[in-house]
C-alpha cells in the first residue's frame, strides 16, 4: 500500500514522472492524475499531449492548474492521486501574483486531509547556477521551500536521476520492492 503522503523529486526529464505514475499504478485500480500544466505554447501542449498518451486510459485526469484543495477533497479513500506537478503549480501561482506561502499551507493541509494517498511530483531546481534576475531567483527559492516543506509532511521521499530512484526518507511500498 501506498504512504498516505509520498513527494517524488527529480530534474528535467529525470524519469520522475514516468517513475511516479507506475507507483501509484502498482497500488491503485482507480488511479487519479492531478494535472496542473497549462498549455502557453504550442511546444507545452505537445507535451502535455506526450504525458496523456503515455498515461493510457486508465487514469481519471483532473485539470488542477490552481485549485488543488478542491479537487483533493474529491478523492475516494479507495483512489489513489498522482499529482504532476507541484513545480508547474507553483509556477501558475507565482505568475498569478498569489501569495506562495498561504498557497502552500492549503496545500499542505489539502494533502493532509485527502482521503486517498498522494504522490507528488516536484522538481529539484537548486542543483544549477544561481539565475540572473529577479523572478527566477524568487522562483528558485520558493520552490527549494515548497520542496523541504512537502518532504518535512511525506511518509516517503525518493529522488529520481535517470529513472531510478533513491529512497531518500521512508521505505519503499511491498509491491514496489
Amino acid at each position: 500500500m501506498l504512504p498516505k503522503l509520498t513527494l517524488v523529486l527529480g530534474g528535467a526529464a529525470s524519469g520522475k514522472s514516468a517513475w511516479a505514475e507506475m507507483l501509484v499504478l502498482g497500488d491503485a485500480q482507480n488511479p487519479v492524475y492531478l494535472a496542473t500544466a497549462q498549455a502557453w505554447d504550442a511546444e507545452m501542449q505537445q507535451k502535455i499531449e506526450r504525458h496523456r498518451l503515455s498515461r493510457g486510459g486508465s487514469w481519471h485526469t483532473v485539470e488542477a492548474p490552481l485549485e488543488l484543495a478542491p479537487a483533493l477533497a474529491q478523492v475516494d479513500a479507495n483512489q489513489a492521486v498522482l499529482l504532476d506537478c507541484a513545480t508547474l503549480w507553483l509556477t501558475n501561482h507565482l505568475l498569478a501574483e498569489h501569495d506562495l506561502d498561504l498557497e502552500a499551507a492549503n496545500l499542505l493541509d489539502a494533502l493532509d486531509t485527502c482521503a486517498a494517498p498522494v504522490v507528488v511530483v516536484s522538481n529539484e531546481v537548486g542543483y544549477g547556477i544561481v539565475p540572473d534576475n529577479a523572478l527566477s531567483r524568487r522562483f528558485r527559492q520558493a520552490q527549494g521551500e515548497l520542496n523541504q516543506k512537502l518532504a518535512a509532511q511525506a511518509d516517503l521521499v525518493v529522488a529520481v536521476m535517470a529513472g531510478l530512484p533513491l529512497i531518500l526518507k521512508g521505505r519503499m511500498p511491498e509491491s514496489m520492492a
